[in-house]
């Protein structure tokens, strides 16, 4: 083999491995970020021992896949379910059966509600499969997809609060937590 040839030779397999290593580099960017994200907070402060928090159980999923998000609003229902106006948001993949819980703490005492959605396949968009709740586990229908805040508030004023919700999905033209 004559040098041209060779020096060409040694070019192409550089860039085959500058690209098989920048594909890994991607891949394991990408990895780290997924693992990242297996619960982000928004904002990110998280619940503290002995400190005033809204913990919410979730239960009632319809299957192990997809995303939950369970947004806070409050104190107050001025801007309930409005777009962008929750105080905090916490997003999870679900991958495993039974509850889920999202812990809110609570740095002013008063009214609060909490909305939960489960993205059952996990597209990122509002499918009719998709199910909702919220504390206090007002009913919903077809007709009212939301509740007011006062349907939906629970008081929190000093000292920690568990609350319950159970996940609503459509059955055909009604709504409600799924039976097994």
């Amino acid at each position: 083999m004559n040098n041209h040839a060779t020096m060409t030779r040694a070019r192409r397999m550089d860039a085959r491995l500058i690209s098989a290593l920048a594909a890994c580099g991607l891949a394991l960017s990408l990895g780290g970020e997924a693992v990242a994200q297996a619960q982000v907070r928004t904002p990110d402060q998280g619940c503290l021992p002995g400190q005033p928090a809204l913990t919410v159980e979730v239960s009632g999923f319809v299957n192990d896949t997809g995303t939950v998000r369970a947004q806070l609003y409050g104190p107050g229902g001025a801007r309930f379910l409005d777009k962008g106006q929750w105080v905090m948001r916490i997003e999870q993949v679900r991958r495993a059966p039974g509850p889920m819980h999202f812990c809110f703490p609570i740095n002013q005492p008063g009214d609060y509600a909490v909305a939960v959605r489960h993205d059952a396949n996990g597209n990122g968009k509002s499918d009719w499969n998709d199910g909702g709740g919220f504390t206090r586990n007002p009913h919903l229908s077809l007709m009212r997809l939301k509740p007011s805040f006062t349907q939906s508030a629970v008081p929190v004023n000093g000292r920690s609060v568990n609350v319950a919700v159970v996940m609503q999905y459509r059955r055909g033209l009604s709504i409600g937590p799924i039976t097994r």
